[in-house]
Order: structure tokens, then C-alpha cells, then sequence
């Protein structure tokens, strides 16, 4: 059945921008004749188009939602094999209602207004805390983009916080055994700061390097290995190297915790609590480390505290990102966290509770 078009509106009218009461409004304050003397006053001439561009006349909202379902048709949905940090999961009912097709909640992003955000900051803490308690770390973040991010944030952390005889120390390794995407990642972050980035085997590394920094492992690897890397960590830590370790918090509910091993930063996606795999992410990444390493630590931090009237409240504790302090002093410029697929992997705990 074909619409008639007087019945529907343009998809622009209804989505994009004030209407011709408020323009007008607007240019009467800043004392303006037209938007296009508006924009004559401040885009340079040098750099605008010098003709109208080429696109097809606005579609009406329904018609748009045809053509949108029509090219999603095409799809096709397959089960994924591939593992790698990679797996299917369901995501309980109640989640996927309340929380994933709930707007209050897939609409957020950073919840910079603490006073209006109690329920977000409280569902971030409770993430925070989830992977304190399965990692055996000190503190960690309310996520990250994915997990390859999250472990080239913690090469740059490691790097940051060289100090005494490791100063100069410039070389990164890397065991052959982790996720071949996470390396990509790390292979293009360590480049442009001058990281030495070596890969090969853990079990030949010489931690007695001088020019050597920290190593990155995961546990369990690229082929299903699980590894005690305790005895590891304390070589490297006598030799003052730092110790990543990449890991599958599913398996910390079995596993004996990266903290306890002796981990300095401990790294991985949430993906596995009830996160769907979206054709490939993002996924809520997790990053914990040691209470000395929080000062260079990416991303943001929520912590608990008390308002200007003495109750209990939840605020940003921290946040050393180049969007809130000088530049030159921020930890990271690439911190995205996944406010809305952290609060789902949280709440999956929650919704199986402390005995699963």
C-alpha cells in the first residue's frame, strides 16, 4: 500500500533542530538578520563550499523507517565460533527490558551531573566492585571501549610509571600466546611513543633486562592454556618489571585471581556477563590495578561520598582524561568508556547472585 506523503512529516522536522519560532528568537538575541548572515559573520569564505551540496530531497520519517528495514533485511546472523575474548551469551530477560531497550539507560554516556545520576553512578560502582572482587585487584574503572584498548592503556600506564634504573627502559613484552587482535592494537599504540614492542615467548623472556619495562600475558592464552604466573611475577618485580595480565573474567569466578599472582594491571572485556555480541563490539572493557598506579590510570572512577548536606551520594572520583585537566597531564585521549554495556555486565552478576 503506497503512503500518501501529505500524511506523513519529514524525517528532519521531527528530529533535527529548533523550529522557525525559536530561530527567529535566536538571531533577535545575537542581533542577526538571517542564519545565512549569521554564518557569512563566522564560517571564512576561504574554507565553505561555494555551491549547494548534492543530495536527495528529506525523506519522511516513515519512509525513512521502510528504507532502514529494508537494507537491515540483508543481514544475516550467524553463530560465531571465532572465541578470542569472543562468545555467545544470553542476556537474562529482565536486563535485556529494563535495561537495554530502556532509554534512561542506553542513552547514557558519562554521567558528568552526579546529582542527577545517583542510579548510573551506583550501577558503575557496583561494576567497579565486580571487578575488584574477581580480578583481587585495589581499584578499577567504570569501563573502557574494548579489550584491546584497554590493554594498550595499560602498556601506556606501565610506561608512565617507569622509575629509578628503568627510567629509560623502552621494551615491551609481549607473550606470542595472546589474542592476535589485542596485539594489532598494542602494535599501533607502542609505535608513536616510542615503545619497543617485542613478541615472543614468556617462558624465554630475560626479566633481567635493563632496557625491559613490563610484559603482557593472558590467562588463559589464545589456545585455552591456563598458566600460574605467580613465580613470574615475582621474578619480574625483583627486577623491577611490571606484570599485565590479560584475563576472562568469567574464569576468575574459577581461577585463582591476577591480583594474587601478583599482577600490576589486570585487563580483559565483560562481554561474557550478558553482553551481546553486536557483529563484533564494542564490549564493556574492565581495567584494574594497584591503588599506587591510580593517578595514571585512564578512564574515569566512581567512588562514594557524602553531599554538602552529610548523606551518602556517589560522585566521579576521578577522571584524568585531557577533556578535564591540562592536556600535557592527561593519562589518556582515548578512554571511551560503555556506560550502558558495563551497567548490563553488572547487573548480570547481580542478577545470579554471589553463588551463580
Amino acid at each position: 500500500m503506497k503512503i500518501d506523503s501529505h500524511y506523513t512529516e519529514k524525517f528532519e522536522s521531527r528530529h533535527i533542530g529548533p523550529d522557525a519560532q525559536q530561530v527567529e528568537e535566536m538571531l533577535k538575541v545575537i542581533k542577526a538578520g538571517s542564519v545565512d548572515e549569521l554564518i557569512d559573520q563566522t564560517i571564512p569564505a576561504n574554507i565553505r563550499l561555494k555551491k549547494a551540496l548534492s543530495l536527495p530531497g528529506a525523506k519522511s520519517e516513515y519512509q525513512f523507517l521502510q528504507d532502514f528495514k529494508k537494507v537491515a533485511s540483508r543481514n544475516k546472523v550467524y553463530k560465531s565460533f571465532i572465541g578470542m575474548g569472543y562468545y555467545n551469551t544470553i542476556t537474562p530477560g529482565v536486563i535485556l527490558r529494563n535495561i537495554l531497550e530502556n532509554p534512561g539507560w542506553y542513552t547514557a554516556y558519562t554521567p558528568y551531573q552526579a546529582e542527577i545520576a545517583q542510579g548510573r553512578l551506583e550501577a558503575l560502582i557496583n561494576y567497579q566492585t565486580m571487578v575488584i572482587d574477581l580480578t583481587g585487584m585495589q581499584i578499577a574503572n567504570a569501563s573502557l571501549l574494548d579489550e584491546g584498548t584497554a590493554a594498550s592503556e595499560a602498556m601506556h600506564l606501565m610506561y608512565a610509571s617507569r622509575k629509578g634504573s628503568k627510567k629509560t627502559a623502552t621494551k615491551f613484552f609481549v607473550d606470542q600466546n595472546i589474542f592476535p587482535q589485542t596485539l594489532d592494537i598494542l602494535r599501533t599504540r607502542a609505535n608513536p611513543i616510542g615503545i619497543d614492542l617485542v613478541v615472543g615467548d614468556v617462558r624465554k623472556v630475560d626479566v633481567s633486562d635493563p632496557s625491559l619495562f613490563a610484559v603482557y600475558v593472558q590467562n588463559p592464552d589464545n589456545n585455552g592454556a591456563i598458566n600460574d604466573h605467580t613465580s613470574f611475577a615475582q621474578a619480574a618485580h625483583a627486577k623491577d618489571v611490571f606484570l599485565v595480565m590479560g584475563a576472562d573474567l568469567m574464569s576468575l569466578l574459577l581461577m585463582t585471581s591476577p591480583g594474587e599472582m601478583g599482577a600490576d594491571v589486570v585487563v580483559g572485556s565483560s562481554q561474557r556477563f550478558g553482553v551481546p555480541m553486536g557483529f563484533g563490539g564494542p564490549h564493556a572493557a574492565f581495567f584494574a590495578t594497584k591503588d599506587e598506579f591510580k593517578r595514571q590510570m585512564p578512564g574515569r572512577i566512581i567512588g562514594a561520598s557524602l553531599d554538602a548536606s552529610g548523606n551518602p551520594g556517589y560522585r566521579m572520583a576521578l577522571q584524568t582524561r585531557e577533556q578535564h585537566i591540562r592536556r600535557e597531564k592527561a593519562t589518556s585521549n582515548i578512554c571511551t568508556a560503555q556506560v550502558l554495556l558495563s551497567v548490563m555486565a553488572g547487573m548480570s552478576a547481580v542478577y545470579h547472585g554471589p553463588t551463580g
